[in-house]
């Protein structure tokens, strides 16, 4: 089973830009490239901050260029999207206790996923409720092998204007939520534009870089004091990822959209060194 993920799209950036925003120019390469690519997705995972105001134009903007995927798709919100408005391009998004988080099963591989939206916030919120949602999730579930998907990565990055304080509230509950349970895989996540890899809490850790414009890659500390003419934003080409599950195991591919020459194909010069490539494996 192929899962993409796409995420940190802010359509509605610059909704009055001519001909076409640069964000929704870059979903809909990154849309063609997953729907022209050899690989047979089984569901599309959108992990936030599809819009940039979460308005209802921007949400609609967003579904109607999702109108060509043929998979599933599921959404959860980010911290610039909104729950009303995720639920009006996506009105079959299960809730519970009145936030967008739930689970689904396919070919043995329970996906949970999590709400993380604190309204007014640009950091996390996992509430109690949807502590406790989490905890009786996976106790239900502990035979299942688990992958978690959420917006807000529960870590610190090192890119000290997008991450949040080193143990705040959410953080701890999240971890709380996930303490013991030895069937979650992974957790992947969006929101800092980056291509990241840690673990949390003996878990592994990763976040899916944007199909919006990335983080700049600037690890030096920042003063809310002293702005320092540093770089913020790059127009990096997009990234999406797919989730590869496989005989009870998960491996993540990145690829990056942009335009490239192909040094090889699989013609028959090359098919002696496929062949031998094989005839390697034990």
């Amino acid at each position: 089973m192929l899962i993409a993920q796409m995420t940190d799209i802010h359509i509605g950036f610059d909704p009055d830009a001519k001909p076409e925003e640069l964000n929704r120019i870059r979903f809909r390469a990154t849309l063609d490239r997953m729907l022209s690519a050899p690989n047979p997705i089984d569901m599309l995972v959108l992990t936030g901050d599809l819009t940039d105001h979460g308005d209802i134009d921007s949400f609609e903007k967003t579904a109607a260029l999702l109108e060509k995927c043929p998979m599933p798709i599921y959404a959860i919100p980010g911290n610039h999207d909104s729950r009303e408005g995720m639920l009006h391009a996506f009105p079959d998004t299960p809730t519970h206790d009145g936030f967008l988080q739930y689970a689904v099963e396919k070919d043995g591989l329970r996906i949970v996923f999590l709400d993380t939206l604190e309204v007014g916030r640009h950091g996390g919120g996992f509430c109690d409720t949807r502590r406790e949602w989490l905890k009786a999730e996976l106790t239900a579930h502990p035979e299942t092998p688990t992958l978690i998907f959420m917006h807000h990565p529960p870590v610190v990055s090192g890119i000290g204007w997008m991450d949040p304080g080193p143990e705040e509230q959410w953080m701890l509950n999240f971890a709380d939520a996930i303490e013991g349970h030895s069937q979650i895989l992974g957790i992947h996540c969006g929101h800092l534009h980056r291509p990241i890899s840690t673990r949390f809490r003996g878990v592994p850790l990763n976040v899916t870089p944007s199909v919006a414009p990335l983080v700049a890659m600037d690890l030096r500390p920042i003063d809310p004091e002293t702005p320092d003419n540093r770089n913020l934003i790059t127009t990096e080409p997009p990234l999406y990822a797919i989730h590869r599950w496989s005989n009870g195991e998960l491996l993540t591919h990145y690829e990056t959209v942009s335009d490239w020459v192909v040094l090889a194909r699989y013609d028959p010069n090359l098919q002696g060194m496929i062949q031998e490539m094989f005839a390697e494996r034990e």
